[in-house]
Parts: C-alpha cells; sequence; structure tokens
C-alpha cells in the first residue's frame, strides 16, 4: 500500500488508479448513489484503506476505503469518519470494515478467517 500525507492526496490517486466511483455508507448498505446501486456486505471488497487525523483536530479523524464489485462492475472510493464522529452501527457493512481494518494490521497468522 501506498503512503498519503492527506485525504485529498489519497483520494485523487485511487481515482486516477480508477476507483471512480463516489460510494457512501447508507445503514447496512453501500450506495453508488450516481448508478442506483445498494451494495451489502457479500457485494464488494475492500482493497486498500488509508487513516488521517485532522491537521488542526486530532479527533477530527477519517478512513478512505478502496471498493471493488466484481458483482456490479465497478472501482469506487468510501470515506467514513472514524473515533469520536464514527457511525456506531452494528450492520454487518460496518462489521466487515472493521475487521478489515483490524486484521489488516495483525500478523499472518493472527488474521481471523472469513
Amino acid at each position: 500500500m501506498k503512503t498519503y500525507n492527506n485525504l485529498v492526496e489519497a483520494t485523487n490517486d485511487l481515482m486516477k488508479r480508477g476507483y471512480t466511483a463516489n460510494l457512501s455508507l447508507e445503514g447496512d448498505t453501500v450506495d453508488d448513489k450516481d448508478k442506483g446501486i445498494q451494495m451489502t456486505a457479500d457485494d464488494f471488497e475492500i482493497d486498500e484503506f488509508y487513516r488521517f487525523e485532522g491537521a488542526s483536530n486530532p479527533s477530527d479523524m477519517s478512513i478512505v476505503y478502496a471498493v471493488t464489485s466484481r458483482k456490479y462492475n465497478l472501482k469506487g472510493i468510501l470515506v467514513n469518519a472514524y473515533g469520536t464522529y464514527a457511525n456506531n452501527s452494528t450492520s454487518a457493512i460496518e462489521a466487515k470494515l472493521h475487521h478489515h481494518q483490524v486484521s489488516h494490521n495483525l500478523k499472518s497468522e493472527d488474521r481471523p478467517t472469513v
């Protein structure tokens, strides 16, 4: 994975690499509102993710996900808050996003299987 200095740099590079869909977290789905697509946790994969803290306010934290869906033939970017402003949803989508963050940071032998 690459290293980025800020959220804008990450999203601009991901867009250049083909992650062009603007995705949003909507309860139990990740949506591409431009195409009218609502994806469940089984409909997409997380290719990469990057965390950022606000320069002036460390509680202003966000995470950007590079997402691919073979089912819908799309690559997109999902930006979500974490920390103080995080969505405390218990949906399968949130579980998948959190699982990927946690397992990515574990040694291979400690990673949970899906």
